[in-house]
């Protein structure tokens, strides 16, 4: 039995297509019998790694990506992070692939987090959250067409607190260290 306060899809296309996400434009019948459009970001699973070069570990280092963001226009400090592709066995797979492609180190060890809907007010977007442990320099970047980024390194705790105080603004990244912190008690 539907939920009273589910919406109705009348009609759907795809209003805007572009690398990476498209733009669908629903008309919705509401609870009420109000017809009506809403429109939103659609786009393929994605996931995000937080990679430790050791057990993941509080005295642990970890690697992180500088990236261009065009959409804010400046460097972004965050987490590896990537689209799942068709040819990826399972999200843990994707993350092995993204974490290798943008910083060309490999994981020993993968795990899932958590998965989450960012911004599921607007967009269909969900999130894999992966923590690679024992990860090693495995060779250079292969990175795609349109990635602009920097592979660093840095030690978690300055990491955690350089999301506690706001320096750090990527939603990833913050979701991901927060959550670590939860799982670590």
């Amino acid at each position: 039995m539907p939920d009273e306060l589910a919406w109705t899809t009348v009609d759907s296309e795809v209003a805007y297509s572009c690398p990476g996400f498209d733009v669908v434009s629903d008309d919705v019948r509401l609870p009420d019998g109000t017809v009506t459009d809403y429109d939103y970001l659609s786009e393929p699973p994605a996931v995000v790694v937080l990679p430790f070069l050791g057990n993941g570990g509080p005295g642990d280092d970890v690697v992180l990506v500088e990236e261009w963001r065009q959409a804010v226009g400046r460097v972004n400090r965050g987490l590896p992070a990537g689209g799942v592709d068709a040819d990826d066995a399972d999200v843990l797979a994707a993350a092995r692939r993204e974490l290798r492609e943008e910083t060309g180190y490999a994981a020993g060890d993968v795990a899932h987090l958590l998965s989450a809907e960012p911004a599921n007010g607007v967009a269909d977007t969900v999130h894999h959250y992966v923590v690679a442990t024992d990860c090693e320099r495995a060779g250079d970047q292969r990175l795609d067409r349109d990635e602009s980024i920097r592979p660093t390194t840095a030690a978690y705790a300055d990491l955690r607190e350089a999301v506690l105080a706001d320096e750090v603004r990527d939603g990833r990244a913050v979701t991901a260290v927060l959550r670590w912190e939860c799982e670590r008690g």
